[in-house]
C-alpha cells in the first residue's frame, strides 16, 4: 500500500481538523476536564469492584454499568453466534482497552506480549504468562498448552499486534496466533467517539484513559462471528490471510499487507522528516549554523544505540562525497532531512559558506593549514567567470556565477560516486 494508505490507516493528529468541530471542542472543554476529574474519581472505585467481586456474570454486570458512567458503551451484536466452546477468540486492535470490552461481555484472558509484568499487568487485565516465552514459538507452545487445560478460560488475541484507526484497514495478520488451536471464532469491533481519535500512534495507554474519561461517551460495537476451524492441508499462514479477509469484509475496510514493523517504520520516518514547505521557504535564505531545533533533533539527541549509528552511517556517506564539509554540519543537516540526497543537495548550495568559515578560521590560527582538496580544485574550473572572486554587480550575474559553482560541485560529487561504487557513466544516479 502506499504512503497515503497507511496514512489513512492511524490518525496521527488528536484534534480534529473542521474548524466548526474545534470550535464544539473548544466550547465543550470546560466540561470535559470536569468530567474527566470526576471520572478517574468514579474510575477508582470500578477498579476497586472488579478486584472484589469474582469472575461471574454478576461482576461483569456491575462494572458494564459502571464503564457507562465512566464513558464507555459496550454495543454487542448478534450475541447468539458467541461460541461457548470456543477455546480461541480472534479480534482486530483498535484501542488499548479491547481487550476489556471484550472481557466486559465473556470471561476470557489475553496475554501480555509486550510492557512490564507484575502488579501495571494484572491491574490492566492481562494475564502475565511468566517464564520461558522469549520466542514466538516458545509463546505459541505455552499458549498452545494453556488452550489444551481443562477448565481454563478461552483466550483473546489481536493477530494485527498493534492498533489501527479502524476505519481504513486491517495491518496484515500474524500466523503464530492462528497456530495456537485449529478452532478460532472471530470477533469484529468497531470504536466511534465525538470531537478526536480513539487514538493516535504514539499515545501511551494512560494518556488515551485519560482523553476516554475527557470525552462525553466512546461506543464500542462488538459483533460475534461464526467459529472458523482450519482445514487439512491448510497452512496458518493462509488460515490467517482468511480470517483477515472475513474481518476486513465484516468491518467494509480493505485488508493491506502492512506489518506492525511497517507502522513503526512510518512513524519513525514522520518523526524525521521535515515538511518541504518549511524547507522551501527558505531555500537560498537558511543558515546552517542557525537552523532552529527540530522535534527530529530532540528525538535524536535523548535516543542512543540504533539512531545515532544510523545518522553516523549516513553522515559517513555524505562525507566521502563531501569532504570539505564539516561532519557536525553534515549531522545536523541529516537530522533535519533523513535523506542522504537530500543533505547533499542542501550542503552544494552552501558550500560557499564553509569555505569562508575555513579561510576565517586559517586566519586566526584556529585551524591548521592543508594541502587544497580536490574539492576545492574541481569545483573553480577554468572557465569560471570573476563572479567567483567578487559579489557580482547584477542578480544575473550573481546567479550565474553561483549556478555554475554548484554544477562543477555536482559534477564532481558524482565523479567520486561513481568511481567508489564502480558505475557506468551513463548510470543515473
Amino acid at each position: 500500500m502506499e504512503t497515503r494508505g497507511i496514512e489513512q490507516m492511524f490518525d496521527f493528529q488528536r484534534l480534529p481538523n473542521d474548524g466548526f468541530i474545534l470550535l464544539l471542542l473548544l466550547l465543550y472543554s470546560p466540561i470535559g476536564l470536569c468530567l474527566m476529574l470526576l471520572r478517574i474519581f468514579i474510575g477508582v472505585h470500578v477498579f476497586l469492584v472488579s478486584c472484589a467481586l469474582p469472575d461471574s456474570l454478576v461482576r461483569r454486570f456491575i462494572v458494564r454499568i459502571m464503564c457507562s458512567v465512566l464513558g464507555l458503551h459496550v454495543r454487542q451484536n448478534s450475541p447468539r453466534l458467541r461460541d461457548k466452546t470456543a477455546r480461541l477468540y480472534v479480534c482486530n486492535h483498535v484501542t488499548h482497552f479491547d481487550h476489556n470490552i471484550i472481557n466486559l461481555l465473556t470471561s476470557c484472558n489475553t496475554p501480555l506480549l509486550e510492557g512490564p509484568v507484575g502488579f501495571l499487568c494484572w491491574a490492566r487485565g492481562y494475564m502475565e504468562l511468566g517464564q520461558g516465552t522469549g520466542s514466538r514459538t516458545e509463546l505459541t507452545e505455552t499458549l498452545r498448552r494453556y488452550c489444551s487445560s481443562p477448565g481454563a478460560l478461552p483466550l483473546l488475541l489481536f493477530p494485527e499486534e498493534d492498533t489501527t484507526n479502524g476505519r481504513a484497514g486491517l495491518l496484515k495478520f500474524s500466523s503464530w496466533p492462528f497456530s495456537v488451536s485449529d478452532s478460532i471464532q472471530p470477533v469484529a469491533l468497531r470504536v466511534k467517539r465525538p470531537f478526536i481519535a480513539v487514538n493516535t500512534p504514539e499515545s501511551s495507554w494512560l494518556m488515551e484513559l485519560l482523553w476516554t474519561f475527557f470525552v462525553p461517551f466512546t461506543v464500542y460495537h462488538v459483533r460475534w462471528l461464526p467459529s472458523i476451524t482450519r482445514e487439512d492441508g491448510e497452512s496458518h499462514q493462509e488460515f490467517a490471510r482468511k480470517v483477515q479477509e472475513l474481518l476486513a469484509t465484516e468491518l467494509g475496510v480493505t485488508s493491506t499487507q502492512i506489518t506492525k514493523a511497517d507502522k513503526a517504520e512510518h512513524i519513525k520516518r514522520r518523526r524525521h522528516t521535515v515538511p518541504q514547505t518549511a524547507h522551501s521557504s527558505k531555500h537560498g535564505l537558511d543558515d546552517l549554523g542557525a537552523r532552529p531545533r527540530t522535534v527530529a533533533q530532540g528525538f535524536l539527541g535523548t535516543n542512543a544505540g540504533g539512531e545515532d549509528s544510523r545518522v553516523s552511517r549516513m553522515a559517513q556517506q555524505v562525507k566521502e562525497v563531501l569532504p570539505d564539509v564539516p561532519i557536525s554540519v553534515i549531522t545536523r543537516d541529516l537530522l533535519q532531512t533523513n535523506c542522504v540526497d537530500t543533505t547533499i543537495t542542501n550542503l552544494l548550495e552552501h558550500t560557499d559558506q564553509f569555505h569562508s568559515e575555513a579561510a576565517a578560521g586559517t586566519a586566526s590560527g584556529l585551524a591548521k593549514p592543508t594541502a587544497p582538496s580536490p574539492l576545492s580544485a574541481t569545483a573553480s574550473p577554468p572557465t569560471a567567470k570573476p563572479a567567483d572572486k567578487y559579489f557580482g554587480k547584477t542578480p544575473v550575474d550573481r546567479h550565474m556565477s553561483l549556478q555554475e559553482r554548484k554544477d562543477a560541485l555536482y559534477e564532481y560529487a558524482r565523479r567520486r560516486y561513481i568511481e567508489k561504487h564502480g558505475l557506468k557513466k551513463d548510470d543515473d544516479l
